[in-house]
């Protein structure tokens, strides 16, 4: 297994560790082969949530324009590959059915965008600034940096984002919704493990469900989401966290959920 992504469990923790600090942790093609076998690790894992965090100043830059510029005889085709390889992994990653957390310090630009953003929850360092990066080489987004940035900010904001490749700073971000919290360099992977930490220890399949009904709220017109959180709830009910959860709230203690 590559040491350019590096994967780990913790107290219920599957950690997914980006690992070329050096080049920051762009997107090569050997990059997105291990980022993909990681994410095969993460798909049978016994683990009840996800962190997503990224080794030295950068979060992720985006591809690796060196790779590029090496292979521009058959640019198309290089692309290509890596995104055959990526693109199954990154839709395993974001549907998973437990919680995504990602921890984002430096810089997020091309598809680290997609990478970091694919998290249910996004915490950030204060220090992160944001850059599409692709409109400056010619090129449009990927790794699902469009759909994340459009259904985080809105359509709007993420056509300025990305025609007009400025950087959005962290603040900015947290307004546009982007990211969901923000910390003090030193203190954002505490807080991104702690965060993993009581999620993963949560009632997994209340989680999983919460999940799937809010990814798929804007696709469903109301009566039919009505009877999908009908049916989630429901599911719910019929298990023995739900009773845990009733009985650790009626006796004033913290619920002890287990894992399914």
């Amino acid at each position: 297994m590559s040491d350019l992504v590096l994967w780990k469990e913790r107290n219920g923790v599957g950690h997914i560790l980006l690992n070329q600090p050096e080049l920051g942790n762009v997107i090569s093609t050997p990059m997105a082969h291990a980022l993909a076998g990681v994410v095969q690790q993460a798909l049978v894992a016994d683990v009840g949530a996800i962190l997503i965090s990224a080794s030295g100043k950068q979060f992720c830059v985006g591809g690796d324009i060196r790779e590029f510029v090496q292979n521009r005889d058959r640019l198309p085709q290089t692309i290509h590959e890596i995104l055959a390889v990526l693109n199954p992994a990154m839709h395993t990653l974001a549907t998973l059915p437990i919680p995504v957390i990602s921890a984002i310090q430096g810089a997020l630009g091309g598809g680290g965008i997609g990478i970091g953003l694919c998290a249910d929850i996004v915490l950030a360092s204060t220090t992160v600034f944001l850059r599409g990066g692709y409109s400056a080489i010619g090129l449009s987004p990927d790794l699902g940096s469009s759909y994340y940035l459009t259904r985080r900010a809105g359509a709007s904001r993420a056509k300025y984002l990305l025609m007009s490749n400025r950087p959005a700073s962290a603040q900015e971000c947290l307004r546009m919704g982007i990211f969901d919290e923000l910390h003090e360099p030193d203190a954002l992977a505490s807080q991104a493990l702690q965060l993993a930490e009581e999620l993963a220890a949560g009632a997994t399949d209340s989680l999983a469900h919460i999940k799937k009904l809010c990814d798929e709220a804007h696709s469903h017109a109301l009566q039919a989401h009505l009877e999908a959180e009908r049916y989630a709830i429901s599911d719910c009910a019929d298990t023995a966290n739900s009773l845990e959860g009733v009985n650790a709230f009626l006796e004033k203690r913290t619920p002890i959920f287990v894992r399914r």
